[in-house]
């Protein structure tokens, strides 16, 4: 069996290929927290065995081509039946996986992506990075992991450059009560995963994942809400909020 490439060496070879097709392709998930996340392995140790990406809407139909080209082969039954919002191909070589997202992030809560993919040049914005892992509703250990990590090497602020959006996640979250309740949960979670559990962390360290987790709370407190939303936080979580996600077959 031939040797599997270096995940991170094959983010990079496919991000470079697509932008050397004009292919508006761009990184989302655990790897791509891990790209914005400095040295992660010191504090966060995981493996990384798949790449997710996000492209653009009107890239739809030229990704098969573009990844048979770069040796994965399509998942035909999946991406048939799916294929407008999400496709999936596979290594011929091994177990690793691409899993496309087209246009948006649709899992347990949706986050659009038009207008937000030329932010920057590898992975989507980092507000989006964080509410990737945030809209989980069962967020588990890794996934928390994840959130802590990013919220650790990325600074909070009121724009996409280089920090993590709080304007914009209040804007998505003050439109969506379901995405809201769901992030407010997530951050809860990673304040008792950061607080209470043994990690390679300093105090500081500590205290800077908290202080950022309480920077997002604050942004929610001030975020306008639409009269939608006011309405849906009514019935709160009386009636299911989320969509439930499926296991996919690969």
């Amino acid at each position: 069996m031939p040797i599997l490439p270096d995940i991170f060496a094959e983010l990079h070879r496919l991000i470079d290929a697509a932008r050397a097709s004009s292919l508006l392709l761009r990184a989302i998930g655990g790897l791509a927290i891990r790209v914005k996340s400095g040295d992660a392995q010191t504090f966060f140790p995981r493996e990384y065995r798949d790449l997710d990406f996000v492209v653009a809407e009107n890239d739809r139909k030229r990704i098969e081509p573009f990844f048979q080209e770069m040796g994965y082969e399509s998942n035909r039954q999946f991406n048939l039946l799916n294929g407008s919002k999400r496709q999936i191909y596979l290594d011929p070589n091994s177990e690793r996986h691409v899993d496309i997202f087209v246009g948006k992030f649709e899992m347990c809560h949706k986050l659009p992506m038009n207008g937000r993919l030329e932010i920057d040049p590898v992975t989507v914005p980092l507000a989006e990075l964080l509410l990737s892992k945030a809209q989980i509703v069962e967020l588990n250990h890794k996934d928390a992991l994840d959130m802590a990590s990013l919220l650790l090497h990325n600074a909070t602020g009121s724009t996409d450059d280089g920090r993590i959006n709080l304007e914009y996640i209040a804007k998505l979250c003050g439109q969506d009560w379901g995405l809201y309740k769901t992030t407010s949960l997530s951050l809860q979670r990673v304040e008792e995963v950061v607080g209470g559990e043994t990690l390679n962390l300093t105090p500081e360290q500590r205290s800077l994942i908290l202080k950022r987790v309480s920077e997002i709370r604050q942004a929610f407190e001030s975020m306008p809400k639409s009269l939608a939303w006011q309405m849906r936080d009514k019935v709160g979580t009386r009636v299911r909020w989320y969509e439930e996600v499926e296991e996919v077959a690969r």
